[in-house]
């Protein structure tokens, strides 16, 4: 069953962005990043700039999906860690929540041990961040932000 989208508040934002930079620095990582299993990039931190991070989003989210098709077979959950190892770099993906992928790459100046370590105490982090924003969508007293948005507004937003 699909999980149902949730909106994302500044507030929580900032924390999985601090945490995500946090895991660069521990792990001397060369970037981090979270991804939703839709592929969408929500954060990232390190040296991305030479990188094609849409398209390293989704095919992580792809990559996810396929690993998720074959744990049904295996008749598994699903394989909440994967690690690929390149001739220079290194990918390390963590299901986060059963919500959001993390992913770690990194070079010959870290270890995969130092990741493993360091990716452990990010998702317990990240998951207290997300139940919490779970909470906030759950809570009937909280308007969403996206009630302010008529459709005047949409369609103001294209007629420019």
């Amino acid at each position: 069953m699909a999980q149902p989208q949730i909106v994302m508040y500044e507030e929580e934002f900032n924390q999985i962005q601090s945490v995500c930079e946090k895991l660069v620095r521990d792990a001397n990582a060369i970037v981090v990043f979270i991804v939703d299993k839709n592929g969408q990039l929500i954060a990232t931190a390190g040296e991305y700039e030479n990188l094609d991070t849409t398209s390293l989003a989704s095919l992580t989210a792809g990559n996810i999906a396929a690993t998720g098709g074959m744990a049904k077979v295996l008749k598994e959950n699903e394989f909440a860690t994967q690690f690929h190892e390149g001739e220079h770099q290194n990918v390390h993906i963590q299901i986060v929540g059963q919500r959001v992928i993390l992913v770690v790459i990194f070079d010959e100046r870290s270890s995969l041990g130092l990741v493993r370590l360091r990716v452990r105490k990010a998702n317990q982090a990240l998951n207290t961040i997300f139940e919490k924003l779970i909470e906030k969508a759950n809570d009937p007293n909280l308007s969403s932000p996206l009630e302010e948005i008529t459709d005047d507004d949409i369609d103001n937003l294209f007629n420019d």
